[in-house]
């Protein structure tokens, strides 16, 4: 039963890794695209993405024999989000940011002890990086990356303490931190909403973020720009081109509901009866 339980969770990861997959630089992929990102097999990665085509998730294109996604992948659980999220705003957001900066900027969540890149808008400066790079869906321990403290900090009293003692607890001896350090600089980060820090995920970059407002307290999200340390960075001026940002996005008001076409009150039609 573990073993089916196993196969079960391997098949849901990776219809994730083909869903990411796709970004502005790979707005359509091939069966041997996927099959080298993620070192996959090519029969069952064949048979996966025909799967997700007869469930209408991707497009194939029937000449080039690439796959594209469908707006309802686009739009599975849209409605229940945010507002920022569900009208897209916060698409709008990265993008501003991106071209306004030219820096890599990516959304941070929470899973569990994990910080995880929500999304990841690459930019036009490259960072040193380990494994396959920055990208979306990656996760590293909070403790490790300082939007992970960011993450932290909107989780309240008793469990934050318990928390930060479990990651170090279970830390490696080179991952291991001062307890004190960690709750002091959760708790700035907690009287900010703001981190500048290493970014973690095995790179060597660093992330200034800012917390988003009006999100769920048990999901928080962050949004930052991540990049490699220089003396060309100003974590400050960029500190206060994402807080301008944000206010203008959550300041922007919501897309104006559209009338009905009719009034379901009225009858709509008049039938001659000649």
């Amino acid at each position: 039963m573990a073993q089916v339980e196993s196969n079960k969770a391997k098949i849901a990861k990776r219809v994730i890794e083909v869903l990411e997959f796709f970004d502005e630089n790979h707005p359509q992929a091939t069966v041997m695209d996927i099959v080298r990102r993620f070192d996959r097999p090519q029969s069952s990665t064949s048979e996966l993405l025909s799967s997700l085509v007869d469930l209408g998730l991707l497009h194939k294109d029937p000449c080039s024999r690439s796959y594209s996604p469908t707006p309802r992948a686009a739009m599975l659980a849209a409605a229940v989000q945010p507002r920022l999220v569900r009208d897209g705003g916060l698409t709008g957001l990265i993008d501003r940011l991106s071209a306004q900066t030219g820096l890599g900027v990516a959304v941070f969540g929470m899973v569990g002890l994990k910080v995880q890149v929500v999304h990841w808008r690459g930019g036009k400066r490259s960072f040193r990086t380990a494994g396959p790079g920055f990208c979306g869906g990656q996760q590293d321990y909070l403790s490790d990356s300082a939007a992970g403290w960011l993450m932290l900090s909107t989780v309240t009293e008793p469990r934050r303490g318990g928390m930060i003692r479990r990651l170090n607890a279970e830390a490696s001896e080179d991952r291991k931190f001062a307890t004190a350090d960690m709750v002091g600089q959760v708790q700035r980060c907690r009287d900010e909403a703001h981190v500048s820090g290493r970014a973690g995920f095995g790179s060597i970059a660093d992330v200034t973020a800012v917390l988003l407002p009006n999100m769920p307290e048990s999901q928080p999200l962050a949004i930052g720009f991540v990049y490699e340390p220089s003396d060309q960075i100003d974590a400050e001026g960029l500190l206060a081109t994402l807080k301008d940002a944000v206010r203008r996005c959550v300041e922007e008001p919501a897309p104006a509901s559209v009338s009905p076409l009719f009034d379901a009150r009225q009858p709509q039609f008049e039938v001659s009866h000649g």
